[in-house]
């Protein structure tokens, strides 16, 4: 009974003293018995710790941390002095590690960012830099994660922020910069004059090809005109041939054709007077009947050459 007893009031005392603590959340605290790790209180709420014999010696925030990484210059591979500074975000992953691996976690994560982005501008020229920002944000994390592992801190992502290179340097890469826009634009204006002239052949052919397309086919529709008028023109010779001819071998048909052949005789003798003041005549042309009679021979002549 009295070691019972005993007991009760230790724990009773023990009891008295204990502690109740809040635990925010997000929050990691490493709670130590008698100088030596106990546990780890990560999720938020009450908490009992007993006085004396336990207390808390380290506290993490599980949230995911910004650290700026300082200016520093850096030497690139073509040995150009940089002044470089970045952005730095970690994560405290293990908290014990974090604890005991290493003094100060954040510290130790922004040292090696520094190392780390100084090797990595060393491994590149000066122009490669602006270019490749990216790679190196990439690199820098992964060497970080290697050895930031055992410190039980994670380094979800690195930025450059900067990258100032010397006054020099700088007026060099602008006139740099400006030789390149000149010569990127006499380039396109020598190709825009280059194509114009180009264009303007190429009008000038598509205009003869044009014009001689368009001469050819006024010569083919010419050529077709004059082939129908020729057409139509003995077509209407030979309707009038016929109603001439039909004429004929009607009653009093030969008479007119002579009384016509007669007129047509006269007129021409005519028209030769009018031309000429010199012309030749027949013997016997002051007789109209004879001049008559001798165009009937030649109608009767050729009449005849038909029938046989």
């Amino acid at each position: 009974m009295p070691a019972i007893i005993i007991v009760v009031l230790v724990v009773l005392v023990i009891a008295m003293f204990m502690t109740v603590k809040v635990v925010p959340q997000q929050e990691a605290w490493v709670i130590e018995t008698w100088g030596k790790f106990d546990t780890v209180f990560k999720e938020g709420g009450l908490k009992i710790i007993v006085p004396i014999m336990q207390r808390v010696a380290y506290k993490h925030s599980l949230k995911e941390q910004v650290i700026e990484v300082s200016e520093q210059a850096a030497i690139t591979k073509d040995n150009v002095t940089l002044n470089i500074d970045g952005i730095l975000y970690v994560k405290v992953i293990d908290p014990v590690e974090a604890s005991y691996g290493v003094s100060n976690p954040y510290n130790a994560v922004t040292q090696l960012a520094q190392t780390t982005m100084r090797a990595e501008i060393g491994k590149i020229t000066l122009e490669k830099t602006f270019e490749e920002r990216e790679t190196m944000n990439a690199n820098i994390v992964t060497a970080i994660n290697e050895a930031a592992g055992k410190w039980g801190v994670q380094c979800m992502r690195y930025e450059i922020r900067n990258i100032n290179p010397p006054k020099t340097v700088l007026s060099a890469m602008e006139l740099q910069v400006a030789a390149d826009r000149q010569k990127r634009a006499e380039i396109l204006n020598s190709e825009g004059k280059s194509q114009a002239v180009i264009n303007l052949a190429e009008a000038d052919r598509q205009q003869v090809v044009l014009r001689s397309e368009g001469a050819m086919t006024d010569q083919i529709n010419r050529a077709k005109g004059q082939a129908e008028a020729i057409r139509q023109v003995a077509l209407a010779t030979a309707d009038g041939i016929r109603e001439v001819a039909k004429s004929i071998n009607e009653q009093g048909g030969e008479d007119a054709v002579a009384l016509r052949v007669a007129e047509k005789y006269i007129e021409a003798f005519g028209e030769i007077a009018k031309d000429s003041t010199t012309m030749l005549l027949p013997a016997n042309a002051n007789d109209a009947g004879s001049m008559v009679a001798t165009a009937m021979a030649v109608y009767e002549n050729a009449k005849r050459k038909k029938s046989a």
